[in-house]
């Protein structure tokens, strides 16, 4: 390999390793979208009309013949 197809894959690792990883700013910000995520999700499984068909379902397969 020649000299400079060496420095440009050097160079190129280089850029690469100190743009690896999330900063602080970015974690909490991941953070809170999973939180929020969360919360919507549980809004709507504990909804009445899920909370019924997910009823419905268990009920059904509890009680279904094997």
């Amino acid at each position: 390999m020649n000299t400079k197809v060496r420095a440009r894959l050097r160079a190129l690792a280089d850029r690469m390793r100190k743009d690896a990883g999330m900063v602080t700013s970015e974690y909490a910000m991941g953070i809170i979208a999973a939180v929020a995520f969360a919360v919507l999700l549980y809004e709507v499984v504990t909804s009445g009309q899920v909370k019924t068909e997910l009823q419905n379902i268990v009920k059904r397969a509890l009680s279904a013949r094997m």
